[in-house]
């Protein structure tokens, strides 16, 4: 999620419905989804399609699957019955039984008590609601019955486990928080007749003047915070989505955001973020609690110079139209590294800050319109401060600033400082997301190159936009770029005068003419084109960058249909380069390229099967791309032929390596083998 890669992507035949969330299994590493109620699916990250994974057909209505870290996944049925997935897998047609009758599941959770898992759900019937509480391992079953509420029913619920204790949340439609006691019986109790009434007590009330909360998600923080998502309506104004975050111990509202894209009513906790939907997108918003305080809880900690951002939550993650919010967004997100010097004490020490020690963030909005000397001579300044673990942060704030006022003022580009700073300094793009859109706005093809070359998680989109960039520019205008030609300048044939200097290697077994007898075709040395693979299609500086694109991480999924928008003519000589490569590698023993970051052949065959995938039927069409696909298809076949005739000797070679095993080390001898 930090670096906004996509990794993977599978899914379920026309027809079928994933019927609950997919889980991850901690413990093997797998997926573990169910279509179609009963149909059970297991998978890895290297399997491709889901149609050839696990698959078990279950006897019952799988409702939710849990998936615990020390415990292993549990399955919750829809009738109640409860299984761990090792004692399903056994028996996968093993008779499920009904726990609830007539009953609706309307949440579950699992948790870890020891070294026993526990799962909690509730259900609904005719306006009662009740709670059970299993123990899979030990066949323990508990059911109580939740005390009723005149006129208001519970909306959803969360839970946690502490010192043998379940603590049950309840969100009711009074916009008021219940909390319920269970305590965890002892596994030789008996089950009795009759549920248990369970009591509540009130732990919070949303009460904030003029408005009114109606919350959807409730997950609890600590033991004294809990955050609701939810709609907040104001008399006379449409109601607008909002997160919030609740101090129990004080009844306080400790801080909250509005969301004007709108969610889908869903919130997920995991260390120390939360996850929404906002908009058509997942946004992930950092937060941290520190100890509660009557200080705290009144606002008394409000920080009066960095108004945007709260004590708990880092909520610039949702906002990027000011250069403030992104500064400030990346500092806060540093912060989580520094020493764990508590809150007040860092909000003390802000308010008597000194002009010299201003955060970066305050720093960079004091810049904002500050001449082009002054600001780079204070960036540079900002980036030769002793290293600290915010450092990578700072930096990225530094290309932010320098972005946003090339965005500001199309007529600056500081084409050297920002090259200075990514060869020099361990960034990615997620920490500067607008420096290629700007370099590819600016066709600065070095700084692309670099990037492409040094920056893990770019987006698919971007690697597609450089790809075409690099290819719609004229050989003419590259001859005046500095590109980076340390790929290429070992093993592309430069041509002087119309005269190729090229050197005739045969290493594996057979060479371009080999290969055409082979093949039995004859191409009159008149009638040869660049296409058969002899000499490279591009010069070496747009030959360099195409080598920047074979490096960049992909995902073949994101990244077909981008490349499938590629024109015709391009994808042609990006093919023809491609091919180039190939047959240049396929020379040495090896099949290794000589030279610093020049692509592998798994690079090279990747990109090709790639292209052809996205433009197989438009070059099928095309009469000049007729004889390039009927080389690559000749010379792959030549290459499988001999493959073939290496195979049919592996036999000999393994005994002769046997032998040189067996051989005295000092012991000088000629022997004769004869393979037949």
């Amino acid at each position: 999620i930090s670096d906004q890669k996509p990794l993977g992507c599978w899914s379920v035949k026309h027809g079928q419905i994933l019927t609950c969330p997919v889980v991850c299994n901690f413990e093997t590493h797998e997926y573990i989804a169910v279509h179609d109620d009963k149909v059970l699916r297991i998978w890895k990250n290297e399997d491709i399609n889901l149609d050839k994974a696990f698959k078990a057909t279950l006897s019952a209505d799988v409702y939710r699957i849990h998936s615990l870290p020390n415990g292993g996944p549990v399955v919750l049925f829809r009738g109640g019955g409860v299984r761990t997935l090792d004692v399903l897998l056994e028996a996968p047609q093993q008779e499920i039984e009904n726990v609830i009758s007539d009953e609706v599941i309307r949440w579950s959770g699992a948790f870890m008590e020891g070294q026993q898992p526990v799962l909690i759900f509730t259900t609904e019937k005719d306006g009662d609601f009740f709670v059970y509480v299993q123990k899979p391992k030990v066949d323990s079953l508990h059911k109580y019955k939740l005390e009723q509420q005149e006129s208001f029913k519970p909306l959803c619920f969360t839970a946690h486990i502490t010192n043998q204790t379940v603590t049950l949340l309840c969100l009711y439609s009074n916009d008021s928080v219940y909390q319920v006691l269970i305590p965890l019986q002892q596994d030789t109790e008996e089950e009795e007749e009759e549920e248990e009434v369970l009591s509540k007590s009130l732990l919070l009330n949303f009460s904030v003047p003029g408005t009114a909360l109606k919350g959807t998600s409730l997950v609890v923080l600590d033991k004294d915070h809990v955050a609701v998502l939810g709609s907040l309506t104001v008399p006379g104004k449409e109601p607008r989505e909002c997160l919030s975050i609740w101090n129990t111990k004080f009844q306080t509202l400790q801080t909250s955001k509005e969301l004007p894209l709108g969610t889908s009513g869903q919130l997920w906790c995991y260390e120390e973020k939360f996850f929404l939907i906002h908009g058509k997108v997942l946004t992930v918003i950092m937060y941290k609690c520190e100890t509660s305080s009557l200080a705290a809880a009144v606002g008394k900690l409000k920080d009066s110079q960095n108004p945007d951002v709260s004590s708990f939550v880092n909520w610039n993650t949702l906002e990027d139209e000011e250069l403030v919010v992104s500064f400030q967004s990346q500092e806060s997100v540093a912060l989580k590294a520094e020493s764990k010097m508590n809150l007040r004490s860092r909000r003390s020490t802000v308010a008597k800050v000194q002009p010299e020690t201003l955060s970066v963030g305050q720093l960079l909005l004091n810049l904002k319109d500050a001449s082009t000397y002054v600001l780079e001579t204070e960036l540079r300044q900002l980036m030769s401060k002793p290293p600290t673990p915010d450092l990578q942060a700072t930096i990225g704030c530094v290309v932010t600033a320098l972005t946003d006022r090339c965005k500001r003022n199309p007529k600056y580009y500081p084409q050297n400082f920002l090259l200075e700073i990514v060869e020099t300094r361990d960034l990615s793009y997620s920490l500067c997301p607008d420096l290629m859109a700007v370099a590819l706005e600016k066709k600065d093809m070095h700084l692309l190159q670099i990037c492409l070359e040094r920056f893990p998680d770019i987006p698919e989109e971007i690697t597609y936009a450089c790809l075409n960039a690099f290819l719609s520019i004229s050989e003419a205008h590259l001859q005046n770029i500095d590109v980076n030609l340390d790929s290429v300048i070992c093993y592309v044939d430069v041509e002087f005068d119309d005269q190729e200097v090229k050197t005739e290697i045969v290493e594996n077994g057979f060479s371009a003419e080999m290969d055409r007898d082979m093949c039995d075709t004859k191409i009159p040395k008149e009638t040869k084109s660049r296409s058969d693979g002899e000499s490279c299609p591009v010069g070496l500086q747009k030959a360099a960058l195409l080598n920047a694109v074979l490096h960049s991480a992909y995902t073949e999924t994101f990244l077909l249909p981008h490349l499938k928008n590629l024109p015709a003519q391009q994808a042609i000589l990006f093919l023809r380069y491609l091919y180039y490569l190939y047959v240049k590698c396929s020379e040495k023993v090896n099949t290794t390229l000589p030279g610093i970051r020049s692509p592998t052949i798994n690079q090279i065959m990747d990109w090709m099967c790639l292209l052809l995938d996205a433009h197989f039927t438009v070059m099928v069409m095309l009469p000049e791309a007729k004889e390039l696909l009927s080389n690559l298809h000749k010379f792959v076949r030549a290459q499988v032929r001999f493959y073939s005739e290496l195979n049919k000797i592996e036999g000999s070679l393994r005994e002769l390596q046997r032998l040189n095993h067996l051989r005295e080390s000092q012991t000088y001898s000629i022997e004769v083998l004869e393979i037949i």
